[in-house]
């Protein structure tokens, strides 16, 4: 077999260990923000051809290491390419004219639905270019909503909603795709402390974010988020349409298994029927879903401080509940709802006319980002668990937005939860 020019043989491992790349001329820099995909460029994080690559990381995301391990394993051919015959987006999204502002977007690739069409060209040249955006359609089917049916909050019309009770919808698949400099700016740091911390803070996991400040762009080893649309995607942009909506981030305690230790699916089954509301009034319905568990802490962590919320002096009380998260983990939330608006420019949004969350954080990040912001929807009491009073008393007297009166301290203290049985 003939070496590539970067000394690898097709089919076989590398003859050496790479730890960094070197600048090429083979591919251009990726050109952040501009206002067609011609001229931004492809974003290239295949490892099939390294002389191609322009980023930093590669594509899945925390499955990135899954992939490895299929490598490692010789279940997975490092020559694959993807076949995307058949794979287009069932509904087109955007251009907008957030896309080509780069300060708007800076988390993930606008253009990275489209990848098969708007760089035909360059992978009829033998680039590998994936898609880090795939969109389909689905139907979702909850207990909640059939529930909702069934006591007539909700009727089926056969476009949002059909008889079974499932929601028709719209949903996309995002990967995380960071604009170094433009998410430093987000957090009000500079790029090259970004980078280092990132190498760092990862065990070196990607030396090139400190020996190629060429290389802007990074496909980060996070988990990405999904959004579900519930009525016509093309309405999100209009802001005349009345647009209900909800950024969730993951709780899979809750979400999936139920837990009644907070307020999460509840919170996410009550947009998720506000939505279909609104869709079946002329609007449109978005929620979108982050994979941020534990408020990004991560399930082990979160474990921990349920834990000693349930063994602490007195009980697990509203007034302690930041406090022994803190003394775990170091900080209350790493969520840092920064980047969280992205998603909400990629769709073309401007106003948001219902939004359905009581978080002070999420709110500040989307009117911040120029978002309007009408109507605030919160939790009705009878949908909390009555474990997680604690939690949202603990929330309401933090700041968080509610209709109804705010917890004193006295309330706060005699708040207590349920122990560990």
């Amino acid at each position: 077999m003939t070496a590539r020019a970067d000394g690898s043989v097709p089919g076989r491992p590398s003859p050496h260990i790479r730890l960094t790349s070197h600048p090429v001329t083979a591919v251009h820099a990726v050109n952040w923000g501009a206002a067609t995909a011609a001229e931004r460029g492809p974003v290239i994080a295949t490892t099939s051809n390294r002389l191609h690559r322009n980023a930093i990381g590669t594509h899945s995301g925390s499955y990135s290491v899954y992939r490895a391990l299929a490598v490692a394993a010789g279940a997975l051919s490092r020559e694959h390419r993807a076949d995307l015959t058949n794979t287009a987006p069932t509904d087109v999204v955007g251009p907008y004219a957030q896309w080509g502002d780069p300060q708007a977007i800076v988390s993930l690739d606008p253009w990275g639905a489209a990848v098969a069409d708007v760089f035909a060209t360059e992978l009829a040249d033998g680039q590998d270019i994936r898609p880090t955006i795939a969109v389909t359609k689905a139907h979702v089917l909850l207990p909640e909503i059939i529930e909702a049916v069934q006591k007539g909050r909700l009727r089926p019309d056969g476009r949002v909603l059909v008889d079974s009770g499932a929601a028709v919808v719209t949903k996309a698949a995002i990967e995380p795709v960071w604009h170094l400099p433009g998410v430093a700016a987000r957090f009000g740091c500079s790029e090259s402390d970004l980078r280092r911390v990132l190498f760092e803070e990862t065990g070196g996991m990607y030396p090139e974010l400190v020996t190629r400040g060429d290389l802007e762009v990074f496909l980060p080893p996070i988990g990405g988020q999904t959004v579900y649309i519930f009525g016509d995607p093309h309405k999100l942009a209009d802001p005349a349409v009345e647009l209900t909506a909800r950024v969730h981030d993951e709780c899979n305690g809750s979400d999936v298994f139920g837990s009644d230790i907070c307020t999460c699916r509840p919170y996410l089954t009550h947009a998720i029927e506000e939505c279909i509301a609104g869709a079946q009034r002329g609007g449109v319905g978005l929620v979108a879903y982050s994979r941020k568990e534990g408020r990004a802490l991560g399930e082990v962590t979160k474990f921990l401080v349920y834990n000693a919320r349930k063994r602490q002096v007195g009980g697990d009380t509203a007034d302690q509940y930041f406090a022994r998260t803190e003394c775990v983990a170091g900080v209350q939330d790493m969520r840092f709802q920064e980047l969280m608006p992205d998603v909400l420019h990629w769709l073309g949004i401007t106003k948001i006319h219902r939004l359905v969350s009581m978080s002070n954080m999420k709110y500040d990040a989307i009117t911040g980002s120029g978002i309007e912001v009408g109507e605030r929807v919160n939790l009705p009491d009878e949908l909390i668990p009555a474990d997680a009073r604690v939690e949202i008393d603990a929330k309401t007297a933090a700041g968080y937005f509610t209709p109804g009166p705010i917890p004193d301290a006295d309330q706060l203290r005699s708040t207590v939860g349920r122990d560990l049985r």
